[in-house]
């Protein structure tokens, strides 16, 4: 793959690149509709890929937080067309790396020194290359090591990213006026956040501890004299990205045996940590030659607070939801329904959520749960198609739900697709045993 030289780091030099995207974008339709007044029975498939590639080709020079928005949109592919989330995928582990003079520059600014002064031996060549930073193998002192290095200037351009797609995002999600505010703000806090690589050893370092008990799942050892702000040093875990592992010929046994790691690893998280991993995409997992689990980047950590969570599993319990009024009360409380809304939004919306959420809770209305059932992933794609072409949705504010929505929604959304991917079923209440070996005894109402 073609290395980078350079990354534009100004906010000019990120705005021109992306002016270059746009103005592509504008002949793929001038394109598009010249082909379509000759053949009105085309569809938008051709185009929705040529848009793909360009908006993709253009991110990832840039590297840094727009790639990462399209990187979190391609985990839920029930969102975007599907040669969106194809294309975005790539972003998880596919992206052009740092040019090996780069990155010995980069490492110096960032860590005093040079790679071959602090490790015995450094790859010039990336082995691993995402949104956010790079990973290169080392050793040092007889141990196989994981170096990830940040890109140049993707901590100090968050804001002006944010700023550049936050007019897409508007459109794509129906968001109006200054209260839509509170999302870019929950977003641009958690990217600042997985900028800051001493957090993310010390995030690391605090769940590999908490989790080392759930069985079939292992973590690398993290080394903070090796690491700093903006360079994180690691044990070399081997194994398959679980992305490439689900397309190989394992066993229903084995599949099963991974969903519940993962499952679990995610229960326990949510219910006695109260914190979770909220970046699960397959970039983050590797499968070992004994089908265990490895999880490899913490980066990403949402705090899951009370007054959000409460809500947000009480309505997991049928009882619950099917009782209007309790139904009513948690939705306010979760900010999905607005004291200023008129009775036919609150109609509208309380219809539109029942339904959502009677679906996206299923796994957790019954013991064992089964991720490859086509049926489930039939209704929320008829469910998704169904409110994206209603137009009086279009008409109403769609600033909806707590900004703690954004990232628990992306983790469960991220956490069903893995499983769909490794076809499991699994058992959603074995994960209390582990609570209990902790002495976590009021995790949850379910």
């Amino acid at each position: 793959m073609k290395t980078l030289d350079k990354i534009p780091t100004s906010k000019i030099g990120r705005t021109t690149e992306l002016v270059k995207t746009g103005a592509k974008i504008g002949a793929n339709y001038l394109k598009y509709y010249s082909k379509k007044a000759v053949n009105p029975s085309m569809d938008r498939s051709s185009l929705d890929e040529d848009n793909a590639t360009d908006i993709y080709d253009g991110l990832k020079s840039l590297k840094g937080s727009a790639l990462k928005v399209a990187q979190m949109l391609s985990m839920d592919k029930s969102l975007l067309p599907g040669a969106y989330v194809e294309k975005f995928s790539l972003a998880q582990f596919s992206v052009p790396p740092l040019s090996a003079p780069l990155v010995r520059k980069t490492f110096k600014k960032y860590q005093g020194a040079f790679p071959e002064e602090i490790y015995d031996t450094f790859s010039k060549d990336s082995v691993n290359a995402a949104s956010i930073g790079q990973v290169h193998r080392a050793t040092k002192d007889g141990k196989e090591l994981a170096v990830k290095i940040q890109y140049p200037g993707v901590a100090e351009s968050i804001g002006s990213d944010l700023a550049m797609v936050k007019p897409i995002a508007i459109k794509m999600f129906n968001l109006k006026g200054d209260d839509s505010k509170r999302y870019f703000s929950e977003v641009e806090d958690k990217l600042t956040e997985e900028t800051d690589y001493t957090l993310e050893v010390k995030q690391s370092v605090e769940i590999t501890e908490a989790c080392s008990h759930i069985p079939n799942l292992k973590f690398p050892k993290y080394y903070p004299e090796l690491s700093s702000k903006r360079i994180i040093t690691m044990d070399w875990m081997t194994g398959q990205h679980l992305s490439e592992f689900a397309k190989t010929d394992f066993s229903a046994e084995t599949g099963n045996k991974l969903g519940q790691t993962l499952w679990d690893f995610y229960m326990f998280q949510m219910h006695g940590l109260k914190a979770v991993h909220a970046d699960p995409h397959p970039g983050n997992f590797l499968i070992s030659k004994d089908h265990e689990l490895i999880a490899i980047d913490f980066g990403c950590i949402k705090e899951i607070v009370d007054e959000f969570y409460q809500p947000y599993f009480e309505l997991a319990i049928p009882e619950n939801i099917n009782d209007p009024a309790t139904f009513k009360e948690k939705l306010f409380l979760l900010e999905i329904l607005r004291d200023d809304d008129s009775e036919k939004e609150i109609t509208y919306f309380s219809a539109l959520f029942h339904e959502m959420l009677s679906l996206f809770t299923k796994p957790f209305q019954e013991k064992t749960f089964d991720f490859s059932d086509p049926g489930f992933w039939d209704e929320i794609s008829s469910l998704s198609e169904k409110y994206s072409n209603d137009k009086e949705l279009r008409k109403m504010n769609g600033n909806r739900g707590s900004k703690h929505f954004l990232y628990i929604n992306r983790t469960f959304f991220g956490l069903y697709n893995l499983l769909h991917d490794l076809k499991a079923t699994v058992n959603t209440h074995e994960y209390v045993k582990y609570l209990e070996e902790k002495g976590f005894k009021n995790h949850s109402a379910l």
